[in-house]
């Protein structure tokens, strides 16, 4: 099973989510993204949220589709997006990507991406119509050639990233030591049809970026 959340981010930075459909995908609605998901013709199998940015006839519509709302108090110790990636990783599915998690309110962006590394162990991705960001545990990683996404950026998250090491790419490193606030990892380029990315110690967030020179 696959789980993809929409959160309330601004609509013209969501991609294509008919790209992400499929059998065994279950799309979850937090908030105002509740309501994207309705409009675009997906039906939710949950949705999450304390639902003060909608107007009051958008909330009845809600209602009205799902008899048994979750809705939570705005006054809570998480956010409506917090709330509902706590529920998927109850559900082990083998990925879980958050949309509408980007863009708009800083302290909302922030804080999604606090929540990757709330479940560094864990399969998930933030994807909007321009980046996949992703964040690693030290191991070894394949990374596949995707002609959507021509940028690959590594941005240590803790303190240091021990003998980081990139293969198949225009800029390649061996056991290179980074730390956290340096940029010497910013827009490589794979040069193969796959790269991998290696390190021993650390947290390391990846983000696959677009522009118009990739499509």
């Amino acid at each position: 099973m696959i789980i993809h959340i929409v959160g309330g981010g601004p609509r013209e930075l969501l991609p294509d989510l008919r790209f992400y459909d499929g059998e065994d995908v279950c799309w979850v609605g937090v908030d105002r993204g509740t309501m994207t998901l309705l409009e675009a013709g997906f039906r939710p199998v949950r949705a999450f949220g304390d639902f003060d940015s909608l107007p009051a006839e958008d909330v009845v519509k809600l209602q009205q589709a799902f008899p048994d709302l979750d809705v939570w108090p705005a006054e809570k110790d998480k956010t409506d997006m917090e709330i509902a990636l706590d529920w998927a990783v109850e559900q082990t599915a083998r990925c879980i990507r958050l949309f509408g998690a980007t863009g708009g309110r800083l302290d909302h962006l922030f804080g999604n991406v606090e929540l990757l590394l709330k479940y560094a162990d864990r399969p998930i991705e933030i994807v909007d119509r321009q980046n996949v960001l992703t964040v690693h545990l030290p191991g070894t990683y394949t990374v596949m050639y995707d002609a959507r996404y021509c940028y690959v950026s590594y941005i240590p998250v803790s303190e240091t990233v021990a003998e980081f090491t990139l293969t198949g790419f225009k800029y390649p490193l061996t056991n290179c030591h980074i730390s956290r606030g340096s940029t010497l990892c910013i827009s490589n380029e794979l040069i193969q049809s796959s790269g991998t990315f290696s390190f021993s110690e650390g947290i390391l967030m990846m983000i696959r970026s677009s522009d118009s020179s990739c499509l």
